[in-house]
């Protein structure tokens, strides 16, 4: 009998929009552009000029810390600009795609059963695969110079509107079983999945999974890790989205870089919410082109609407981007006597309107208004309540604020995320960003302990 671990603290928030079971399939798109700011904590030096010509697969630029960690055109083509924005901070290198792609051969067919862990890695690394891993603590993009004392996959998601991966594996069950088997060679392997999943992925030696029940944010990660094998002062684990271990498993299957995903196009203003099959790198204004009513106050989110961040038309789809999402900016609303009306249609999480009498099926359509202003915080035991792991979250928060390191160390911030927090920043009567105020605590630490 499967082992399950059961989270009783969450909160499912169910949004209009989820995107049905249907993929559109694959189309090479014109141009496409890697984001620097989807592998977060690596300070990009670009390694191409315009008019440079790259095969998929080549690196576009590399991490000035770890020269050796590469990261690869998602197309053959034409160099085309090297975007740069404040302080000449590097937003994007794009690239026109060839008519006939050219991939770079890494050698197909490799058996990562018969690779040590340290020639996977640098497999990876020459791929341009590696910095896809992230790390904890920090929630950064991995160093190699760390070794970790595992790895961990969660192979569901849960937050609102957030992408099935289910279906998103789907047809690539073979190569999501050869990643894992690759990673299990670098470090122990633990893959998380929601109870009553099926993946139909074989079992992999060295691969060890793990079944969690309870609501959001049971998917994420960080909590897994918080469950399984807990991040003390001096430790590193690391962890994979699902799809980049799919692109190893196709790396070291087909011996090229294919960053081919299905990813979701979902939310209450898109016409027909489904997934489309993409490239990273491709431009969600051909994604989302007649989707959206363009005269409408919209915010477009890379991501779910709980982690994700605002973007406009002109971004592209990033590296670990699994939906892409719409939802009303709520802007042009204006309310007779604002929120002393009694709501049957908003969703409330401690049932100040009436419509948590509609039942948990009830879909709710919400924009992004933050409805009030920040203030001080309330010790309430709001964030306990929903947020599943081992810390006391208030106390982290206000000792991140004080900018108090000991306090922090020793109330668990090695273990978190930002994602972590997403929940608690929802039903945060206080309003505060509590993603960005735990992004500068890890970022705050990670410069104390350098």
């Amino acid at each position: 009998m499967e082992n399950v671990i059961k989270l009783k603290k969450g909160l499912d928030i169910n949004l209009k929009g989820k995107a049905a079971l249907k993929c559109d399939p694959f189309k090479y798109g014109k141009e496409y552009a890697l984001m620097p700011d989807a592998f977060v904590g690596m300070t990009p030096k670009v390694v191409v000029r315009e008019g440079d010509h790259v095969k998929a697969g080549e690196p576009l630029f590399v991490n000035k810390k770890f020269p050796e960690v590469v990261f690869s055109s998602p197309v053959s083509g034409t160099v085309t600009a090297v975007l740069r924005g404040e302080r000449r901070k590097l937003l994007c290198v794009k690239v026109e795609a060839d008519s006939k792609q050219e991939f770079v051969d890494f050698g197909k067919e490799k058996d990562p059963a018969k690779l040590s862990g340290d020639e996977v890695q640098q497999h990876l690394m020459k791929a341009g695969l590696f910095g896809y891993l992230r790390q904890l603590p920090y929630a950064i993009s991995a160093e190699p110079s760390i070794k970790p004392k595992a790895i961990f996959v969660s192979a569901f998601r849960d937050m609102p509107l957030a992408a099935d991966f289910s279906y998103e594996v789907e047809g690539n069950e073979k190569f999501f079983a050869t990643g894992l088997a690759a990673l299990s060679r670098m470090a122990e392997t633990h893959v998380g999945v929601k109870n009553g999943q099926s993946l139909n992925f074989p079992d992999v030696k060295g691969v060890e999974t793990h079944v969690f029940s309870g609501p959001c944010p049971a998917g994420n990660v960080g909590v897994q890790v918080n469950h399984i094998s807990p991040v003390n002062k001096g430790e590193t684990v690391w962890t994979v989205d699902p799809m980049v271990v799919v692109f190893i498993g196709r790396l070291f299957t087909d011996g090229k870089v294919d960053l081919r995903k299905r990813i979701a196009i979902a939310g209450s203003e898109v016409k027909d919410p489904k997934y489309v099959e993409v490239l990273v790198g491709q431009s969600i204004k051909s994604l989302l082109e007649n989707q959206v009513e363009a005269e409408r106050h919209l915010r477009v989110i890379d991501g779910n609407p709980l982690t994700g961040k605002p973007c406009g038309l002109d971004h592209y789809v990033g590296a670990l981007t699994s939906e892409i999402t719409v939802i009303p900016e709520g802007d042009d609303r204006d309310e007779f006597i604002g929120w002393i009306m009694p709501r049957f249609k908003d969703f409330s999480a401690n049932r100040s309107y009436f419509s948590w009498l509609m039942g948990k099926k009830k879909e709710y359509t919400l924009d992004a208004r933050v409805k009030g202003g920040e203030r001080h915080i309330i010790m309430s035991g709001e964030y306990d309540r929903v947020l599943p792991m081992d810390i006391y979250g208030e106390y982290l928060i206000k000792a991140i604020i004080a900018g108090d390191i000991d306090k922090m160390e020793q109330l668990g911030i090695y273990e978190v995320s930002p994602e972590d927090f997403a929940v608690a920043e929802f039903v945060d009567s206080s309003k505060l960003e509590l993603q960005r105020i735990v992004r500068e605590g890890l970022d705050m630490l990670r410069k104390e302990n350098a």
